[in-house]
């Protein structure tokens, strides 16, 4: 694991199963995310607390996971993986960055939690696919890029049946909607800003 070589915070985050503590860099602590959606930080994204994370997280502390695969696709500080644990899943974390994988080990340990992690360039996930199955792949905050959409609905009929994905409407979330819909079911809920995105995947 890498080693941290910037200030921590301490943080809590109020989940319906009880609060979680949270580690978080010092820089990306000052940054909250209360902006616009069309607004980001510059500050590295994975250091950032973001609104549709800890909204996801709150949507899986109040699901049925216990024994199930769950897979989180990057970024940020994993917040909805440390719930998926608490409620009984067995989570893989995935990031590019060894350092946002090494502050998730430390949270998920001092929640007394487990969480495999793996880093990972999500335009090479071939290996992990054929190692291990799925059975709901989340991810929060990851609709920026309207290029990135295609690349992220072939990605995820891949890694599981369901995928959640929350999204406090950023500028791709329009276009993951339509090209969503034309494939599969996908069902949306929203609370304030957030959106969170259900898809279960059957043939096209």
């Amino acid at each position: 694991m890498a080693e941290l070589d910037f200030d921590l915070v301490s943080r809590k985050i109020e989940l319906p199963t009880g609060d979680l503590k949270l580690l978080q860099p010092e820089e990306g602590a000052e940054i909250p995310d209360d902006g616009p959606v069309e607004w980001a930080p510059i500050s590295p994204y994975w250091s950032i607390l973001w609104r549709s994370g800890v909204q996801l997280a709150r949507e899986l502390s109040s699901r049925p996971l216990e024994d199930r695969r769950v897979i989180e696709r990057g970024w940020g500080l994993a917040v909805p993986s440390l719930a998926a644990a608490r409620a009984g899943a067995v989570v893989m974390a995935t990031d590019a960055r060894p350092e946002a994988l090494e502050l998730v080990q430390r949270n998920a340990r001092a929640n007394g939690l487990r969480i495999e992690t793996a880093v990972l360039e999500w335009t090479d996930p071939d290996e992990l696919i054929a190692s291990t199955p799925f059975d709901l792949a989340i991810a929060a905050d990851v609709l920026y890029e309207r290029q990135s959409v295609a690349a992220l609905l072939r990605l995820l009929p891949r890694l599981a049946p369901e995928a959640l994905i929350a999204d406090p409407g950023r500028p791709a979330s329009h276009a993951f909607v339509e090209q969503a819909e034309k494939h599969w079911e996908l069902e949306t809920t929203r609370s304030g800003l957030v959106s969170l995105y259900r898809l279960r995947f059957g043939a096209e």
